[in-house]
């Protein structure tokens, strides 16, 4: 019995002294709770979210059973935007004090706005039961009425094909509910019927974000970019999906494709970048082939194809190319540079400007430096050419080496050298053939002056009169190499 009441009275004191380490547990909580809802208040007045909800979760953490507290962190999170997070604390202050009318209304405009008429309709209601007079709550709760009817007639008007008419209602529907996926996803799918990707893009962008796990929206989104020759961001895109799901099949079969066709090309443009041009037009004959079915990438391919072989100085192949580009997208300023660079290798000046002034006019704002100055080129060429054009009277190619000037020369020089011919006027004539011969080895044997009859100018200056000075000069020191 001793025994007994030794412990009953040990078991007593333990209690008092647990009641008094309580108390004064509690008592410092209160003040520290205090303190963050103090803060909080204050940071949220001078726009310092994040510290302000930093200070909101350890009044939540400190006290649990405060609806107050609740509603605060809520108001916090929807000021950052973050109106999935603010639900579940209005819905913890509502289970906490039921008649709580502003936390019934706040989650009810949430719900409106996510599209959830039922939900959103009995909060409004219930606000309306307590207080029937409440104005906000009438007009929100007419709003949903209206919300519904307008999303039946939404889904009524797409299941007939009229996707315009569906597009409409649908304004009006995101207008009300801007945080409803299914709205979005279904003015996207209206405008993909009706041939406009950008649109379904501007719709569908948001609905990763507002659907948890969204990845038919990231696999639709990849395939449009994919569809409009962005295959950057159709890549990124569906990486995001396997994010999410590595296992996905749909995403996993069309990243390979992506893949595949951005490797190839990005590899294109570093081999171009490299000078390596005809190792980029078998990448780009490649990549055709990887994806046969889109216009974009084969346009793609074409236009820089057409710009390697003029690189190549291949200007028959290079006109050819360029011409079926600029037959696939004919208003493509960069295919009409590059064919005016290859009529140029050719010596066609005149289609070489037509195709300059062209492209000009693509350039509406007129930024384009390389299209003036490929313009004034052309023109000074086309100029010069009237004149005379050097490579012409050689028969040889403006890419032609300094030993295939030479080798021309020399063949021209001895089929109209004068000593060949008998009557005066044929040795005139003779003559003439020859200096001009002479005249064009001169100046595209010498680098800097090849480079002046290249850029439009004359390097020797206009033909001089008939008579023995320059021209005179030049046929006695001419002779067949």
């Amino acid at each position: 019995m001793e025994s007994c009441r030794r412990t009953l009275c040990s078991l007593s004191l333990l209690c008092v002294l647990l009641d008094i380490q309580l108390d004064g547990v509690l008592g410092a909580t209160h003040v520290e709770i205090e303190h963050h809802l103090e803060m909080g208040r204050k940071l949220l007045a001078a726009g310092q979210l994040a510290e302000a909800l930093s200070h909101y979760h350890s009044a939540v953490e400190g006290d649990s059973k405060n609806y107050l507290t609740y509603y605060k962190r809520a108001a916090v999170f929807l000021a950052m935007g973050k109106s999935k997070s603010a639900l579940p604390d209005l819905t913890k202050a509502i289970l906490l004090k039921p008649d709580f009318l502003a936390a019934r209304l706040q989650r009810g405009n949430i719900l409106l706005k996510q599209g959830n008429t039922q939900e959103a309709r009995e909060d409004f209601e219930a606000v309306l039961q307590r207080s029937p007079d409440h104005e906000e709550a009438r007009d929100q709760l007419m709003k949903a009425n209206e919300l519904e009817e307008l999303q039946e007639e939404a889904h009524a008007t797409y299941h007939q094909g009229d996707y315009s008419a569906s597009i409409t209602v649908l304004e009006r529907v995101i207008e009300i509910s801007p945080w409803d996926p299914d709205s979005r996803e279904l003015r996207a799918e209206c405008y993909i019927r009706m041939g406009d990707p950008q649109k379904a893009i501007q719709d569908l962008t948001p609905t990763t974000k507002l659907r948890n796990d969204n990845r038919g929206a990231f696999l639709k989104l990849s395939m449009l970019h994919y569809s409009l020759g962005d295959h950057h961001e159709s890549l990124n895109l569906i990486r995001e999906c396997l994010r999410l799901d590595q296992d996905d099949k749909e995403c996993f079969t069309h990243y390979k494709q992506v893949k595949k066709l951005s490797k190839q090309l990005d590899s294109a443009e570093e081999l171009i970048e490299q000078f390596r041009f005809q190792e980029a037009i078998s990448k780009y004959e490649t990549a055709m082939k990887t994806e046969p079915k889109i216009p974009l990438y084969t346009n793609l391919a074409k236009e820089r194809i057409c710009f390697c072989l003029v690189k190549l100085n291949s200007a028959l192949d290079a006109i050819d190319v360029c011409s079926e580009a600029h037959q696939r997208d004919p208003r493509n300023a960069n295919v009409l540079r590059d064919r005016a660079e290859a009529y140029i290798l050719n010596q066609e000046y005149e289609k070489a400007v037509e195709d300059y002034i062209e492209a000009k006019e693509f350039d509406s704002e007129g930024e384009r430096i390389d299209l003036k100055e490929g313009l004034e080129r052309a023109q000074k060429l086309l100029k010069v050419s009237k004149k005379r054009d050097y490579y012409k009277i050689l028969g040889v190619g403006r890419s032609a080496n300094k030993q295939e000037v030479i080798k021309a020369y020399r063949k021209l020089a001895q089929q109209w050298h004068p000593d060949n011919f008998q009557s005066e006027t044929d040795k005139k004539e003779a003559e003439k053939r020859f200096i001009d011969i002479a005249s064009a080895k001169e100046v595209l044997i010498d680098p800097e002056m090849r480079q002046k009859f290249d850029a439009g100018e004359d390097p020797l200056g206009p033909r001089e009169p008939a008579g023995w000075g320059r021209r005179t000069r030049l046929a006695s020191s001419l002779k067949p190499l």
